[in-house]
């Protein structure tokens, strides 16, 4: 019998689900969450919006959070819906933003305290022609880190206060894994439309704390070495036919007594316009154009197979260069970052890196020693339970002839979760239930005292 208000009929996948499904399974997935749902704030819930689309399209884009989420209740649904990474946004009582980056299921979680940020909505507002095309976040965004690795020059001047070489590349790593790897050989570059630039500021000589800059751009091209006229001739006829008529509309040659008054345009005297003029060279590229596929006809192939030179050096024609304009308009957000602490595990591990305790060798030794006698009991509990998880299933069976008894490892483990039907949950448009909404807060605010 079917569920009441649920449909009982199956929404089957189609082909293209499929293929995309399969071709975006080994990629990474990220959920951007707020900790304490609506009580950081409407910035911080728009910023969390913002990071969102950013992540695009590999992400929880319309999650909805309640006060009562506890941490445990995302990483449980991480493994199913193959979720990589956890940014939790949080705000503390002083009224400071952070933000931990999580790896999951095993960690390591990176701290940040969000110094300084500005909305998508107030990045649109100073720009002159804001970027909208929503075709871009159809795919990740092309990652560019700069200045993640201290040279040894600058470790020699900055001495004891330098970070770590391994906490450099545990950053490093952490965020090249936000976003699939793109091959230069393969990949296709009309599909790089965003690019995200993070750059660390030079360590703080005196405290050595890091410091990173994010900005989000949209990439736009157009061709280059044509003249403004027949770049405009060139726009409306690709317009031609579309939905906008006003931006399609050809140029009025009425007045004109020959296209090549237009095209010289003698009125001008042989000068040009600052907007006329090219753009630097540094930011021009060659790509390989398109290039369409010729259908050879029957009397074409009979010359192509009698040896005919004109006809071969048509059909090997190779592709066509152009030279094209790279622009980078901004989309948002803008974020400053500061590195605060790195620990292992998902929020709950040895404190690995903190920048305002500083432990001595002793120190770091007795932490090391309670962390191996913890994880040892952990690891002994865990054998004890999986023991009594098989002698009862062994009883349950025994006692009705062969059946497993199944339900019963709720009761002994305590910690497991309702069961769920995966082919039918959407990570977009969940609303999660919880009991605690505050869970890791306590760590920052111990941090801003």
């Amino acid at each position: 019998m079917a569920r009441s208000g649920r449909s009982s009929q199956r929404k089957k996948q189609s082909a293209s689900d499929k293929q995309m499904t399969k071709k975006n399974d080994g990629a990474p997935k990220s959920m951007v969450i707020r900790i304490g749902a609506q009580e950081v704030g409407g910035a911080v819930s728009q910023l969390v919006q913002d990071v969102r689309h950013v992540m695009e399209p590999d992400t929880a884009v319309r999650l909805k959070e309640r006060r009562a989420n506890k941490l445990k209740d995302y990483t449980t649904m991480c493994g199913p819906l193959g979720v990589t990474h956890l940014m939790l946004f949080s705000r503390s009582e002083s009224g400071n933003t952070n933000l931990r980056l999580c790896r999951t299921p095993h960690g390591p979680t990176l701290h940040f305290r969000v110094e300084k940020y500005s909305l998508c909505k107030d990045i649109a507002k100073s720009l002159k022609h804001p970027r909208t095309d929503l075709t871009a976040f159809q795919t990740p965004p092309l990652l560019v880190m700069n200045n993640f690795l201290t040279s040894d020059a600058a470790r020699e001047t900055l001495g004891d206060a330098a970070p770590p070489k391994h906490l450099e590349k545990l950053v490093t790593d952490m965020f090249q894994g936000l976003f699939p790897p793109i091959q230069p050989h393969t990949t296709p570059l009309h599909t790089i439309k965003r690019v995200l630039l993070l750059h660390r500021e030079p360590p703080n000589p005196e405290t050595g704390s890091v410091s990173i800059s994010l900005r989000h751009y949209a990439i736009t091209t157009k061709v280059t070495g044509l003249p403004k006229a027949l770049r405009r001739l060139h726009a409306a006829e690709k317009l031609i036919g579309g939905k906008d008529k006003k931006k399609s509309k050809l140029p009025d040659l009425g007045k004109l007594e020959d296209v090549a008054d237009y095209m010289l345009d003698p009125s001008a005297g042989g000068y040009t316009s600052a907007s006329d003029t090219e753009a630097d060279t540094d930011a021009e590229v060659e790509v390989s154009a398109p290039v369409k596929q010729r259908v050879l006809s029957r009397r074409a192939k009979e010359r192509l197979a009698a040896g005919d030179e004109s006809a071969r050096r048509t059909v090997a024609q190779g592709p066509r260069v152009e030279k094209r304009a790279v622009k980078l308009v901004e989309l948002g957000p803008r974020m400053k970052l500061r590195l605060t602490k790195v620990e292992e595990d998902v929020c709950t591990g040895r404190t690995m890196w903190h920048e305002f305790i500083t432990k001595s060798k002793a120190e770091e030794q007795a932490m090391e020693k309670k962390w191996a006698q913890r994880n040892a009991q952990k690891a002994e509990r865990r054998r004890i339970q999986k023991e009594n998880i098989e002698k009862k299933k062994a009883a349950k069976a025994a006692q009705n002839g062969g059946e497993e008894g199944e339900e019963d490892e709720d009761e002994i483990e305590g910690e497991e979760d309702s069961e769920m039907d995966y082919d039918e949950y959407d990570m977009d448009d969940d609303v999660w239930h919880d009991e605690d909404g505050a869970a890791g807060e306590d760590e920052d605010e111990e941090m801003e005292e």
